[in-house]
């Protein structure tokens, strides 16, 4: 007779019928494929207008290169801001599979209002010799089309990687093992989507125009919502667990209500339910750590703290909710040393563009390049190095570390810290020499230098690499430390340092811009790049990204990682 676990899988999951979710007939690779794929289309559709934004800005818009750099860093930040919001309703009341749904309809009405206003006229700016003049109106239509998208890919980016990691069962060894798997193909079809986006939309936008190149984006994106439907019918869902925040708000207010109550020595005394399953909906119980020992006085039992039986919650918290909090703090400080790191990683869109504007963007005498497109070999170096990784480092670091992954979550991501290094040294050294070049033969007042600008090939190769490291390393980490019942807020937590790496480098270009551009110096970073000195920015960024490195070791040493109690049966 089968048993029941070899017919349902035991870490809570269900189907898209609220039933229990059948093993054979729902999730892993079956269902994966249509999240890889759908992943990939959106992510063809949100670099396909983002990675050339910069230039749109300057050239629609009519902005200076500092006010349009302010304004793809603002806008990019927002992206990875709004998925705080995103990853709150999916944990706390749709669910991961409805909030991809219902914030995919905003992403597609933002995606078709900025193509509107690429071609429909009154939307369109009047363009003059080379000089687009657009009204208030058009700018607050591009703008309103803009921060659509930002609020529709806020229900997506902290979803889709731990809606496809919950196609896995965690109790079920074989499929446990495909898991780390299915990161790496998920950050393999973000770069062949972003591959597709920085070569062929960018270069459609620049010669074609930006009606076909903001227009393609969004039938991808529609296209994207369409393929993730289709396969509905296999999917796994977890269910949500209730307000995370409110959990968070429990322990802390329980905590001090009990701030004179002492703490027993032995962990065991501590306020635990009997049952096997957590009292947490869809997670593992979780055993007691000893840091952060003033939270533990909310799972102390008093007189008082059960009524009709029942525990209080806003008195009594279990040890798994007291350390479903603690695993929060403990993450805190590893995702803080990550935002310079989503600095350097931002300066694609941004610096490393108006740096290739200014050089000779031509393969041979009629082909020409859009700088923007440049970002095609970050793209190729994570395709060149996932597998690279994957295949022979991993197992080569095995023999030395001992560790099943060959490094660590912390390891990794460290290595990749300093990768991201060298790329912003790389960019500065090509910099100077650009500079040189145009000393020596005065071209202070011409538009592109006689240099290609495949110069800039290494400091995007370099980047790629360090993404490989740090940002497949960040995916693992924040779902495999999250506690079960908050894995979407974790993830909207490791993407919003993406969000505060581009604000930082906003902030940077403003301070940078400001005390550069005092007594009527041109500054670091005029619109004409030739008379300014980008090395500076560039030195500025690598010095800081070193500091953070050497905090993030400190704090890498000090971390602890989450102990699983008992699965969900």
């Amino acid at each position: 007779m089968v048993q029941e676990e070899d017919i349902y899988t035991q870490d809570g999951t269900i189907d898209i019928n609220k039933k229990p979710a059948i093993k054979k007939k729902t999730g892993t690779w079956k269902a994966c494929r249509f999240i890889l794929v759908t992943e990939g289309c959106e992510r063809l559709a949100y670099y396909g207008m983002g990675t050339n934004l910069v230039n749109y800005l300057k050239i629609r818009m009519n902005q200076g290169n500092v006010a349009a750099a302010n304004n793809v860093t603002n806008w990019s930040g927002t992206c990875y801001f709004t998925p705080l919001l995103g990853a709150f309703l999916a944990d706390s009341y749709l669910g991961r599979y409805w909030t991809i749904i219902y914030f995919s309809v905003v992403y597609v009405v933002g995606m078709a209002l900025l193509s509107l206003t690429a071609f429909v006229p009154g939307l369109t700016p009047v363009c003059t010799g080379g000089i687009c003049h657009p009204n208030p109106f058009q700018t607050a239509m591009s703008f309103v089309a803009l921060y659509l998208i930002a609020l529709g890919t806020g229900g997506i980016k902290p979803c889709v990687s731990s809606f496809g990691a919950d196609q896995f069962d965690d109790n079920d060894e074989k499929e446990k093992k495909h898991k780390a798997s299915f990161f790496n193909w998920f950050y393999l079809s973000i770069n062949v989507g972003a591959l597709i986006a920085s070569s062929v939309l960018v270069w459609i936008q620049m010669n074609v125009g930006w009606s076909w190149g903001f227009g393609i984006p969004a039938v991808a994106m529609a296209i994207a919502v369409a393929f993730f439907l289709f396969g509905s019918k296999l999917y796994r869902l977890q269910k949500p667990g209730g307000s995370p925040l409110t959990r968070i708000a429990q322990v802390l207010v329980a905590s001090l209500k009990k701030s004179k109550v002492v703490v027993p020595t032995d962990s065991s005394l501590l306020y635990e339910t009997t049952d096997v399953e957590s009292s947490i909906q869809g997670s593992r119980k979780l055993l007691h750590t000893d840091e952060f020992r003033f939270l533990d006085k909310a799972a102390v039992e008093i007189e008082g703290d059960h009524a009709e039986q029942a525990a209080n919650l806003w008195s009594l918290c279990t040890v798994t909710q007291v350390e479903e909090l603690k695993s929060i703090l403990r993450v805190l400080p590893i995702w803080a040393s990550g935002i310079l790191f989503c600095t350097v990683y931002n300066q694609m869109n941004t610096m490393f563009v108006l740096q290739g504007d200014t050089m000779d963007q031509h393969i041979g005498p009629n082909f020409k390049i859009p700088a923007a497109s440049l970002s095609l070999f970050d793209t190729l170096s994570v395709i060149f190095w996932a597998p690279v990784y994957d295949r022979m480092i991993v197992p080569y670091a095995r023999k030395f570390t001992g560790n099943e992954r060959g490094f660590t979550h912390l390891q990794r991501m460290g290595i990749g810290l300093v990768i991201s290094i060298f790329a912003m040294v790389v960019a500065g050294v090509l910099e100077v020499v650009r500079l040189n070049y145009v000393k020596r033969h005065n071209y202070y007042d011409l538009e592109t230098v006689p240099m290609s600008v495949f110069w800039q090939v290494p400091q995007y190769f370099l980047v790629g690499c360090a993404e490989v490291f740090t940002f497949i390393g960040q995916l693992e980490f924040f779902y495999d430390q999250a506690p079960d019942a908050m894995r979407s807020l974790c993830s909207a937590l490791s993407l919003l340092t993406n969000a505060l790496g581009n604000y930082l480098s906003t902030l940077l270009v403003t301070i940078v811009t400001h005390v550069t551009t005092r007594n009527g110096n041109l500054g670091w970073i005029p619109d004409n790049l030739n008379r300014g000195h980008l090395d500076y920015f560039y030195w500025l960024v690598a010095i800081l990204s070193l500091i953070n490195f050497f905090i993030y070791l400190w704090i890498a040493k000090w971390y602890q990682y989450k102990k699983v109690a008992a699965q969900i049966h």
